[in-house]
Parts: structure tokens; sequence; C-alpha cells
């Protein structure tokens, strides 16, 4: 059974320039979905956040935070426990920040910075050098690159099932030839479409929706040996050269990572 969750801001939050929050919630929590006066960035550490804003849908691993405009509806639902923190910053200091909702590809420097307010428990900035911190994270956010999806979808009668299947079963390794035999058009057009709709050709996408499960599995203490032939490797090492490819790191560092 699901569970729904109410967004619960502090009182105080529209008089508020920054504030953090960090949360955790469990495996099937659904977040109902809400708007709010101010700008959040989520930053995932631990699995995939998976949310829909203003019916589009964003999918998320813990390297890249979402960004949600002021007074853009969302909701979210976890499939996996998930722990998350979030950066809220007043509608006035959105300015340079992107108007849709998105993904941002952040630096170290964005990390260290959460990291360090974590470490601290800190909810809103007290001293001139919080304060300071608070307008660098901000600043380095406006210079993040801008990402509209990591795993984006497609509605085309083609391509959807294909996507909608392999999302049911990851390690499926069959060819995009013979995904497109079953959808009765031609290799050449499915191509076509993952290049116009997903803007990745099909191996890097499905390498993506490889990489979010292994994410979620790492979590939960799968070997990597388990979470490769789940995923249709025919060894560890072929995850783990995927898996450097999209994280920077192996599994099992960043299962360390995740304390």
């Amino acid at each position: 059974m699901n569970l729904q969750v109410e967004y619960q801001p502090p009182q105080d939050a529209l008089q508020l320039r920054y504030f953090m929050r960090y949360e955790q919630a469990n495996a099937k929590t659904e977040y109902l979905p809400h708007a709010h006066a101010w700008g959040q960035v989520i930053f995932v550490t631990r699995h995939v956040l998976e949310m829909n804003v203003e019916g589009e849908r964003l999918l998320t691993p813990a390297t890249m935070p979402v960004w949600i405009p002021p007074r853009q509806r969302h909701a979210s639902y976890n499939h996996q426990q998930a722990q998350f923190r979030t950066f809220n910053l007043a509608a006035a200091l959105c300015d340079g920040l992107p108007q849709r909702a998105c993904l941002l590809n952040v630096d170290a420097i964005v990390h260290a910075i959460m990291d360090a307010f974590a470490r601290d428990g800190l909810e809103q900035p007290e001293t001139p050098e919080q304060w300071r911190l608070c307008e660098v994270l901000r600043d380095r956010l406006r210079l993040a690159p801008v990402q509209e999806s990591y795993l984006p979808g497609s509605r085309d009668k083609f391509l959807a099932p294909v996507l909608q299947a392999l999302e049911a079963d990851p390690g499926d390794n069959t060819t995009l030839a013979a995904w497109a035999a079953r959808v009765f058009t031609t290799e050449r057009t499915l191509a076509r479409r993952c290049r116009n709709d997903l803007h990745m050709s099909f191996g890097e996408w499905r390498q993506r929706l490889r990489f979010l499960h292994a994410v979620a599995q790492l979590g939960q203490g799968k070997s990597v040996q388990a979470i490769a032939h789940d995923l249709g490797y025919s060894s560890a090492s072929a995850l783990i050269v995927m898996f450097q490819q999209q994280a920077g790191t192996t599994p099992d560092r960043y299962r360390a990572r995740l304390g």
C-alpha cells in the first residue's frame, strides 16, 4: 500500500531568503501534488528520485539535482527508500535560474557546500560565512548546464512501447532492429525517433536506464555481480565500465559514498 505524504514547509518559509531541509522517505511513498512560492533544488543522496512537474516526468540519480521554479506544481513517488536534501530560495533570488523544471549538471563545489550544510544540520544561514556559502551556492546553480531529463520519454507510437517494455525489464538485450520488427517499423525509423524525441541514441538511453536501476540495487546491498546479471550484462566488469561512464566512479565507491 502506498503512503501519501503532504509537503510541510517551515511556518515562516515566505519570510526566508534561504532554507534547507533534510528528509527520508520510505519505499512506496508518494508526495502529493503541491506548489510553493519559492524555488527549490532537490538533491537525492540515496536511490533515484522520480518526479512529475506540470505534467512532465523527471528522473534523476544522485549526481544531478532537480530544479523546481516557484509556483510550479509537482509531486514525487519513491519506489525505494529515498534520502534527499533541498535548497530553497525566495522567488526574488531565482533570477538567472531556468524558468522550467529541469536537471542541473552541477559541479563539485555545489555538492561540497550541500554536504557541509547537511553535516551541520543547518536549516537556515546564521553566520556571515553561512550566508556567503548560500550566495556561492546560488551563483554555481545559475552557472550549471541544464538537462531536460536524465531519462527522457516519448509519446511516439513506435518508440513509446519500446521504452515502456525496457523500463519493465531493463535487462532485456533485444536489438534495435528486433524492436523495430516488433512494432512494425524499420530500424532506421526507430533510430531517428530516438534522436528526435530523446536527443540521444537508443544505446545511450538503455545505458542510462540500467544505470538508474544499478544505483537502486546498490542501495539495496546487492553485489555487483548480481546487478550485472539482472541488467543483462555478460560480466561484472561490463557493468563497472558503464557505471564509470555515467557516474565517474565505480559501483563499490559509489556505494561507499552512500554510507
